[in-house]
């Protein structure tokens, strides 16, 4: 067992390879379906967004692909990222668990969000196009996006959730100090946005509807295509490069968790650290992986598992998810990228199954946790990877309680140097816990009753 607190993987030890889970989950994730047709979707249907590369990837079902040496090589600007054992945290909470965790924060970015970013503005301009529109909750994937775009000669046109782009006008800054162009979102330069200021002028947003905005762009546009920053597979397959470097990471360390632990909204950052360790546990490994999502947008533990459309537009295929309804419109929780309707197929999958388990939390436990942690660790986290962070002294705790060694991982996501703001309310007591708006969950589901049923549809939320 080693007793250093930070492990490193030398460059030469990167993955260069993604890891496909559709290769050796149990069941497959039911396929997206046409809305008009209720037939699965062909790769035509997806051309219009997408560049082929990548439709070949969301609908590959290879173990391992090849990671381009043009992607390898900005890839090597911060990877491979380090794991921490977080031994002062340990301290902390006097508890007998053995606490890791994978630090994405050291990216330009400042997130998990440019392991997938770079590959897409690589395939988009091998295959010639020349602007990506693509939406940003919290503004992580927008920066992101804009620093992949940038390094690739692409125009970016980012449509952020008009709550977040008012709560982190720093996220606007630096997307637009790496040239792309940022719109709050609802807007009026799309119908998609027109259409919900008309119902509703005080519109906060959601991502559901600034991705209906970005895809309208694309759709209507012929050098533009779109990018989204997670649920689809081929998303979830580039971020594996966290999980793949953990496992070696852990190894290295003699260690092995017992509970791998990312936050959750679309499905991505918690894909990300947790797939690998899924196969693994397929495989016989006794692990506990849990997605922790907010309790204000509790699409796991809440939602149903039923066909739904990615954006509020109805402009997407339908997805077979775990989902709140299209038409849900979250809380303004300062944990930006957690505010979606929907979880990404093959976690809703994962979850039907008994793989992989959900915890929500609210808001002021997850500040809670994040202060403890920075005060113990010295990173400031995201408020999305608070909520990861809130799980993992849970277990940690109880661990302690029943006096059992435990091994805990989680994924610190990025750092929360523009969400300070968030920050100051708590520390103000400003901050609030949100409930979950169960009329407005009822009311979205309702607007899904019509759509086809995947195998295992739930029929109704849970315990609203």
């Amino acid at each position: 067992m080693s007793d250093r607190t930070r492990h490193f993987l030398h460059s030469s030890e990167m993955p260069t390879k993604w890891y496909n889970i559709a290769a050796d989950m149990p069941n497959m994730a039911q396929p997206p379906l046409h809305p008009g047709t209720g037939e699965p979707v062909g790769p035509d249907a997806l051309a219009p967004l997408f560049p082929m590369a990548l439709i070949e990837q969301e609908v590959s079902s290879e173990q391992w692909i090849d990671i381009p040496a043009e992607v390898l090589d900005i890839y090597s600007m911060w990877r491979p990222t380090p794991l921490h054992r977080a031994k002062r945290l340990e301290a902390v909470l006097n508890t007998p668990a053995k606490i890791y965790y994978k630090y994405e924060g050291v990216s330009p970015a400042g997130s998990h969000k440019p392991n997938t970013a770079v590959p897409q503005a690589y395939f988009n301009k091998q295959a010639g196009i020349n602007k990506i529109a693509t939406e940003t909750g919290a503004g992580q994937w927008g920066s992101a996006m804009a620093f992949a775009a940038n390094i690739f000669g692409l125009e970016a046109l980012v449509y952020m959730v008009k709550v977040s782009f008012t709560q982190k006008p720093y996220r606007k800054s630096m997307i637009e100090t790496w040239g792309a162009n940022v719109i709050a979102s609802p807007s009026t330069t799309t119908e998609a946005g027109k259409k919900i200021l008309e119902a509703d002028p005080d519109s906060t947003g959601s991502l559901g509807i600034a991705i209906s905005e970005a895809v309208e762009i694309a759709a209507t546009s012929k050098d533009t295509n779109y990018a989204l920053g997670s649920v689809l597979n081929h998303v979830l397959l580039h971020q594996s490069i966290i999980g793949l470097e953990a496992e070696k990471q852990m190894e290295n360390a003699g260690d092995y968790p017992d509970v791998v632990i990312g936050c959750c909204g679309g499905g991505s950052n918690f894909a990300g650290i947790s797939n690998v360790f899924v196969r693994n546990k397929i495989n016989g490994k006794n692990s506990k992986i849990v997605a922790v999502e907010p309790a204000s947008c509790p699409t796991l533990t809440k939602g149903i598992y039923a066909y739904d459309f990615g954006d509020t537009a109805q402009t997407t295929p339908l997805l077979a998810s775990h989902t709140l309804g299209h038409d849900f419109v979250p809380p303004g929780i300062h944990a930006g990228g957690l505010r979606y309707h929907a979880v990404a197929s093959q976690t809703s999958q994962l979850l039907n199954d008994g793989i992989i388990d959900a915890m929500a939390y609210k808001q002021i436990e997850c500040f809670e946790a994040a202060v403890t942690f920075a005060r113990s660790e010295g990173i400031i986290p995201a408020p999305e990877s608070s909520h990861a962070i809130c799980h993992a002294i849970r277990e940690a705790l109880e661990a302690k309680e029943e006096g059992k060694e435990k091994t805990i991982l989680f994924n610190l996501s990025g750092h929360g140097h523009f969400d300070m703001g968030a920050y100051d309310s708590y520390f103000a007591g400003n901050l609030v816990d949100d409930s979950m708006d169960k009329e407005g969950i009822n009311r979205a589901l309702s607007a899904i009753e019509g759509l086809p049923k995947p195998p295992g549809y739930t029929g109704k939320a849970a315990s609203l």
